[in-house]
């Protein structure tokens, strides 16, 4: 189970300009470096180095050797092989310029409101929430980033088909357009993946250069 989890963990991948394009499982990013069309990008005090899937396994070797804790990794392990996983990956030929815009759908906004009824502030699984239209839509409420929360059964029950103030309820936060991606806000509130950070900060990117 450990390696079926490792694989699966989050790769960013940057195109050949290293501005962030998407992000993909390890076992994905794997695939690009064995293929030689990637390289890994490691990052160390907001410097960082790139390394070819050979050179990569050599610094396995020698992470291993100095011992470092194993929880700042994600291994992957076999039989003739302990490497760990990338965190970053830079496209080498890949030139597109990325397309910004974030998705509006179920689980990018049970990421916005993270997992939160927006209603009685308790946390849920995923399976026991739902999605709430704050203005109804048979008001004329829109189903959009503005208009559509997180709720959990029971107040998504009490609110029915009424306005919050109508049903005696409030929101805990006013519903927003995010300006980044939520799931991946949610990735960068982990210490695992703040090396991520220096490629997805929007403000890294649009000011204008003197």
């Amino acid at each position: 189970m450990e390696a079926a989890s490792s694989l699966d963990a989050s790769v960013l991948v940057l195109n050949k300009f290293f501005m962030a394009m998407n992000v993909v499982s390890v076992r994905r990013a794997f695939t690009l470096l064995y293929k030689n069309s990637a390289e890994v990008v490691l990052v160390d005090e907001e410097k960082f180095a790139s390394y070819t899937m050979e050179t990569w396994k050599d610094v396995s070797l020698l992470k291993t050797g100095l011992g470092l804790p194993e929880e700042d990794y994600d291994w992957i392990r076999s039989v003739s092989l302990e490497i760990p996983a990338p965190r970053i990956i830079r496209h080498l030929f890949y030139d597109k310029v990325p397309r910004w815009g974030i998705k509006f759908n179920r689980r990018n906004i049970f990421a916005r409101d993270e997992n939160r009824c927006q209603y009685c502030g308790c946390r849920f699984s995923t399976y026991e929430l739902s999605l709430d239209h704050v203005t109804p839509r048979s008001r004329g409420g829109k189903t959009s980033w503005t208009n559509v929360v997180c709720a959990c059964t029971e107040c998504n029950k009490r609110k029915g088909g009424r306005t919050p103030d109508e049903a005696g309820i409030k929101l805990i936060r006013k519903p927003f357009v995010p300006k980044h991606s939520p799931i991946l806000t949610l990735k960068l509130n982990s210490g695992k993946y703040r090396s991520w950070k220096q490629f997805l900060d929007h403000a890294y990117w649009s000011v204008p250069l003197k």
